[in-house]
């Protein structure tokens, strides 16, 4: 077994342990999640998909996914994972031409205890209705991958279950979603060195400067995250530009980016303490009733707006 395997294998257990801990004495009403049947008959909206995946099993979380998929007729890969580790499965979704790749990641899974509604069925949700946007009007020139990973909370298993299996050929970069349910401005992470100079960043930049984001203002390009990770750090470690996406509140930004370098401070340890959208992360409260439909909305056109650059670059 690697190193960097039996790291991201602690890592996990730890969060796992962490969670249970945190999450044990959950007073909170019950959650109801919609129907499956709710998503085919009608055009749902990113959050929708949320109120469906809320409050569910893993399993019934990486089983609904696979399964609607298969219902809406894409072009689905199942991507099964096995290690010492455990057990899953990925889905993949490819839509549009034969140019270079760009991989979107979201995973289905949750940690004990938690809802999982900001972390991660907002990223299944706004990729999901981006997918569905892509599958009417696909880019022309450009290959966009839809990876739903499993057992992210896991030390990022899946993704690295799918990197050891996969072929990867040209990829212009990937981009994991984490925590894209709160907030009016946009942070891509994990912009380490050798990557900060990838085309796609220029792209992005580019792309949304013409939304009328503002860098350094209203959207971000930041270094390397000392504690949180996400699944395109799979990606990042065979030399791949790949890079976290979180949408987050300007207000408040200070605090932030203290917490989120400085993690550990006694004062920020306990949720309540923490800035949105860590006082809910990882805990009971990661609830749709937290989440906001146009961050998650903003961070589909963010992602449109990437799509029709590289596409029209291509």
């Amino acid at each position: 077994m690697a190193t960097g395997d039996l790291s991201l294998y602690l890592r996990g257990r730890f969060n796992q342990a962490i969670a249970r801990l945190q999450n044990r004495r959950a007073l909170l009403p019950p959650l109801t999640p919609l129907p499956t049947h709710k998503l085919l008959e009608e055009c749902p909206s990113p959050f929708t998909y949320v109120r469906w995946l809320e409050g569910r099993s893993n399993t019934d979380r990486e089983m609904l996914v696979g399964h609607y998929l298969e219902a809406k007729t894409y072009p689905l890969v199942r991507a099964p994972y096995h290690s010492f580790e455990g057990e899953g499965e990925n889905f993949v979704v490819d839509v549009g031409g034969p140019g270079p790749l760009l991989i979107l990641i979201a995973h289905h899974d949750a940690v004990p205890g938690s809802p999982g509604a900001n972390d991660d069925a907002s990223g299944i949700g706004i990729l999901l209705h981006l997918l569905r946007r892509l599958w009417e009007d696909p880019p022309q020139r450009l290959r966009v991958r839809f990876l739903f990973t499993g057992d992210e909370e896991r030390g990022y298993l899946g993704a690295r279950g799918y990197v050891k299996m996969t072929a990867l050929p040209e990829i212009l970069g990937v981009l994991s979603l984490e925590l894209c349910g709160i907030g009016d401005s946009l942070a891509v992470w994990d912009v380490l060195p050798e990557f900060a100079q990838a085309p796609i960043l220029k792209t992005l930049s580019s792309a949304w400067e013409s939304l009328g984001y503002r860098r350094d203002e209203t959207y971000h390009l930041v270094e390397r995250i000392p504690v949180f990770g996400s699944d395109h750090r799979a990606f990042a470690a065979k030399g791949i530009p790949a890079f976290g996406l979180t949408a987050l509140p300007s207000a408040g930004a200070d605090r932030l980016r203290e917490f989120i370098f400085k993690p550990f401070r006694p004062s920020l340890l306990l949720p309540r303490k923490r800035p949105v959208p860590f006082d809910t992360y990882h805990t009971v409260n990661d609830r749709s009733e937290h989440l906001d439909l146009q961050a998650m909305l903003r961070v589909s056109d963010a992602l449109q707006a990437l799509i029709d650059a590289l596409d029209h670059r291509a």
